[in-house]
């Protein structure tokens, strides 16, 4: 039951465009003691089905920037190459502390984003 919660929640999240990952990756280490490799394995498995379908939905929307997609895409796989091989060869412990530091920052930039929205909201 608990797979079927969690793949759930990272679809809807993925779907939305915000990274399912953050929710399956620490799930797959708390509920089923999963290394973090694995799970980061998994998670990149995971993600080529769910973003093909979101990609479908948000481009039929008009969601998507047509014209930074070839540099985006570019360097985007330039960058997952070189972390692809600076993850194999850090450890899982490492791994995860730099994950869980990382999703510590996203949070927290996330939440002062939130603040400075409400004090100067925008004009629409």
């Amino acid at each position: 039951m608990i797979i079927f919660i969690v793949s759930l929640i990272s679809g809807i999240i993925s779907g939305m465009g915000i990274g399912g990952g953050t929710i399956l990756i620490p799930a797959l280490i708390i509920f089923f003691n999963i290394k973090q490799h694995i799970a980061q394995s998994t998670n990149l498995i995971i993600f080529i089905p769910t973003s093909i379908v979101a990609l479908y939905f948000h481009t039929k929307q008009g969601n998507v920037v047509k014209d930074v997609l070839k540099n985006l895409i570019i360097f985007g796989i330039i960058g997952s190459i070189i972390g692809s091989f600076l993850a194999v060869s850090i450890k899982s412990d490492m791994l995860k502390k730099m994950f869980g530091i990382f999703l510590l920052i996203m949070g927290a930039y996330e939440i002062y984003l939130s603040k400075k929205e409400k004090a100067h909201p925008k004009q629409r």
